[in-house]
């Protein structure tokens, strides 16, 4: 292990701690006490958040815009994320890590979503899945869950179906729609869902919906009242020169690294680097 490389838990003889579980999501609901969750894509960064603490690592179909290059999430593929998921699995110790079902994926059939959820599982390491939609995918919640399988699920601006919904706009507004979101929201509960994202969603129609349902809300854009938060890394640690108008960034990690980067370069180049202290000796 290189000096510059975060100790794993293990590594420094800490005991490693308690896998975060479907149950102590449910715990952490009833005692009021707030679930954090962050996207990762791979080993580096999921170590870093699984050692600060947070309780589940998604990895998100967001992986496409974030680490891919890609114009959006639709594009994204079930091989382009197993091995992400299996980086993000194999770095966390207590976080639970959930992987996004991508776009074609498990839309077609609940058993079509199952094949592609055991893919998940058994080559990337998951430990569970998070799909999109309310009452129209229920049928598929069902059997995942009854397979063992635990689902999380998603409403309110769902990415994959954005060309159907317009565009990034704020769902739950207008007649009936915030009834229908709840609707769908309890309709994934009764299905087997463990928890439930919430995203671009007026607050007040993410309060109803933590309300009634049993299982934990995720929010994102959906106010304080859900029962814990996500957001993408990158949003979160200022890697990118604009994020959503939800997203708060709590550090500056894209300018330190411009800043690092800036400097390696002008010390390789004025012959500065590598000096004596990173020369080995005959």
């Amino acid at each position: 292990m290189s000096e510059q490389t975060p100790a794993t838990p293990a590594a420094s003889g800490v005991p490693v701690p308690k896998r975060v579980r479907v149950h102590h999501l449910g715990q952490m609901k009833e005692r009021g006490e707030p679930i954090t969750m962050l996207t990762a894509y791979d080993a580096v960064t999921a170590r870093i958040f699984d050692e600060a603490g947070i309780d589940v690592l998604l990895v998100g179909d967001s992986i496409g815009n974030t680490m891919l290059g890609l114009h959006g999430t639709i594009p994204v593929t079930v091989d382009e994320m197993v091995p992400a998921v299996r980086a993000v699995a194999g770095a966390a110790r207590r976080a639970m890590v959930v992987a996004d079902l991508p776009f074609g994926s498990y839309e077609a059939s609940p058993q079509h979503a199952f094949a592609t959820a055991v893919r998940m599982l058994k080559e990337g390491g998951a430990h569970a899945v998070k799909l999109e939609g309310g009452e129209r995918v229920a049928a598929h919640v069902k059997l995942l869950s009854e397979s063992g399988v635990p689902v999380i699920g998603h409403l309110g601006f769902t990415p994959q179906s954005e060309h159907a919904l317009g565009g990034t706009r704020v769902q739950g507004r207008g007649d009936g729609a915030a009834e229908r979101l709840v609707a769908d929201a309890v309709a994934l509960q009764e299905a087997g869902a463990v928890a439930v994202v919430l995203e671009m969603v007026p607050a007040p129609v993410a309060a109803r919906a933590t309300e009634v349902l049993h299982v934990p809300t995720i929010g994102i854009g959906a106010g304080s009242a859900c029962d814990g938060q996500v957001l993408v890394w990158t949003d979160m640690a200022g890697m990118t020169a604009w994020a959503p108008r939800f997203a708060k960034k709590f550090g500056d990690v894209g300018a330190a690294l411009y800043t690092a980067t800036r400097a390696y370069a002008q010390e390789v180049r004025e012959g500065t680097f590598p000096g004596p202290d990173h020369t080995f000796a005959e």
